[in-house]
């Protein structure tokens, strides 16, 4: 499509049509495949044996909520010749806009075939089929290697910057023990939490306080609540030219979905502001005493980016959390270099394809606003353990 500088709505958004094939068919997700989309993803990404059956009816509840409650499903699933489930496809739908331009977004979740019935056709159908959607632009923060092989054919951008996971390690004994406790779950405290004790103690007790960069106003931080933040986040976001158009309270509707996620504690919120009371930079991330905190978004305006990022690293640290990870953006790596015990590792790969030119030059410039809240790593198909109680 053309772009213009427009401000008319979004178009109306059909389902991508029942795309068949000798290799199979692809269609939109429904209530009847949920059981089996669900055993698919917990054999490919959790692993479970068990409590399995108990894991697959929560699963099944959660996608059903995420997918089909808001009406007509984005999701796909490919079934096979046989009629059996072939692959899933976890669509979320979003907006965009581009200097005052609606657009209509795909966030690529969940993707995964079964080897067991694929025979490597239900990964190029899903996305083919997702492409002949009416979105302006398809993105995804998660990808893993083989879905980079999928994609990257297909002109997806890979944005390398994105794809990174910064860790700040503030007790180093004690992280490792919390790390080793969620990775093996049956591990004993009794026995791992003396040794990091121990090691913190040898190792000077706490980690050196966190740099504090310089402003050109007098900041302090305030905790603020989810409200609050939604407020907020879209003003301080104004400079990017690709960024997200919430409208109608969706914002406030994200958050409380966000905020079920468990694996890493309670969601919270803060931000800074200058001596007259106006909001520089705020965060949200998820934390709990003895855990490791996991940032959710990071938001600074200006020359803020330090201050808001020495803000969050502070309330994690008097939480009691003994570490925070959190996703690389490119507007907060000088600040990320300049604080110890920070390290760099791959996450998931973060990819955005569109076929109008002005967005794939935001995208290459990265003068766009994207993971957190618009990506899928907020959901708890990210991280919970749907089989405990």
């Amino acid at each position: 499509m053309d772009l213009d500088s427009s401000n008319a709505g979004p178009q109306k958004i059909t389902a991508p049509p029942v795309v068949d094939s000798q290799h199979g068919s692809v269609r939109p997700l429904t209530t009847e495949d949920l059981e089996n989309v669900a055993a698919l993803f917990l054999t490919k990404f959790r692993h479970r044996r068990h409590h399995r059956d108990r894991a697959i009816a929560r699963t099944a509840q959660y996608m059903r909520e995420l997918y089909l409650d808001g009406g007509e499903s984005k999701a796909l699933v490919q079934i096979n010749p046989q009629g059996r489930l072939g692959g899933f496809m976890g669509v979320l739908k979003a907006r965009y806009e581009l200097n005052g331009t609606a657009l209509n977004a795909a966030i690529i979740g969940p993707f995964m075939t079964d080897s067991n019935t694929d025979h490597g056709w239900a990964g190029p159908q899903l996305l083919r089929t997702l492409h002949q959607g009416e979105y302006d632009l398809y993105l995804t923060d998660s990808a893993n290697r083989t879905s980079l092989a999928f994609a990257r054919p297909m002109k997806y951008q890979l944005l390398p910057v994105h794809c990174l996971e910064w860790t700040c390690v503030f007790r180093p004994g004690a992280m490792a023990a919390a790390m080793l406790h969620r990775k093996w779950p049956g591990l004993p405290r009794l026995a791992l939490d003396p040794c990091a004790r121990a090691f913190d103690a040898l190792a000077g007790r706490r980690s050196e306080l966190p740099a504090q960069h310089s402003s050109s106003h007098r900041v302090h931080r305030e905790p603020i609540d989810a409200a609050q933040f939604a407020e907020r986040l879209p003003m301080l976001m104004s400079d990017y030219a690709l960024r997200p158009s919430w409208k109608d309270g969706e914002l406030p509707r994200l958050l409380a979905l966000a905020a079920e996620k468990r694996a890493d504690g309670p969601l919270h919120f803060g931000g800074i502001c200058d001596d007259a009371g106006k909001m520089l930079g705020c965060y949200a991330f998820y934390g709990q005493a003895g855990g490791v905190a996991n940032l959710l978004q990071i938001q600074g305006s200006g020359s803020h980016w330090g201050a808001t990022l020495d803000a969050l690293i502070a309330a994690a640290r008097e939480m009691g959390c003994v570490g925070i990870v959190g996703q690389t953006q490119s507007r907060l790596m000088p600040q990320l270099f300049s604080h110890q015990r920070v390290f760099f590792r791959y996450a998931g790969g973060t990819m955005v394809r569109s076929r109008i030119a002005e967005v794939a030059e935001a995208v290459r410039s990265g003068d766009i606003f994207i993971g957190g809240l618009m990506g899928d790593r907020w959901t708890r198909l990210s991280s919970d353990d749907f089989g405990r109680v």
